[in-house]
């Protein structure tokens, strides 16, 4: 598998890049559970075909891209906001534990959009904010300068998805442990 080269542009991913590069060998011991929790709820909602291309955006330290591309080797990564893929290029488009590090999230969901061909599915797994767990760690990383993030709502994350223009929008709410709960969010181009 090929990795592209990163480009972070503005001061909000470069931030989130030097985060991760310091973070990234100790993150997923640490957080071993959540990551595989994460990881393995996205990938059994995926629904992947063998031919499928995917595309991984907003990778983190690389659990889930690591996993898909043992399936699927044409799995690539890329920047939310200005992936750098021409048009119509991916059939699914999969983003887990990165949407509440994003600055635009339409912006970013359109991008997401426009790389997929007509009729691919974009999948993102991400925290939500119906859970009271999740409003308060943001809360907390967000006092604590830690973390710029927005953890999203179910329903906001259903307008969101519309207002980028997808169809058949629906979003999944679930527990990975007695405290922690994500959602799943699915739309198709």
């Amino acid at each position: 598998m090929r990795a592209l080269e990163r480009r972070p542009g503005g001061p909000a991913e470069q931030e989130v890049v030097a985060k991760y590069a310091r973070l990234a060998p100790e993150y997923d011991a640490r957080w071993s559970f959540y990551v595989e929790a994460t990881t393995r709820e996205t990938l059994a909602r995926l629904g992947l075909r063998p031919t499928d291309r995917v595309l991984d955006v907003g990778c983190g330290t690389g659990a889930l891209l690591r996993r898909l591309s043992a399936t699927h080797p044409a799995a690539r990564e890329g920047w939310a906001e200005r992936l750098p893929f021409a048009e119509e290029q991916f059939d699914v488009v999969v983003s887990c534990n990165m949407f509440h590090y994003i600055q635009r999230p339409v912006e970013a969901l359109r991008e997401m959009r426009r790389v997929l061909r007509p009729g691919g599915r974009l999948i993102v797994t991400d925290w939500c904010d119906d859970y009271l767990a999740c409003r308060v760690c943001s809360w907390y990383l967000r006092l604590s300068g830690s973390a710029r993030i927005k953890v999203h709502r179910r329903q906001e994350c259903l307008r969101l998805l519309q207002e980028a223009g997808y169809r058949e929008v629906d979003a999944e709410r679930y527990r990975i442990s007695w405290l922690w709960g994500l959602m799943t969010a699915k739309g198709t181009r």
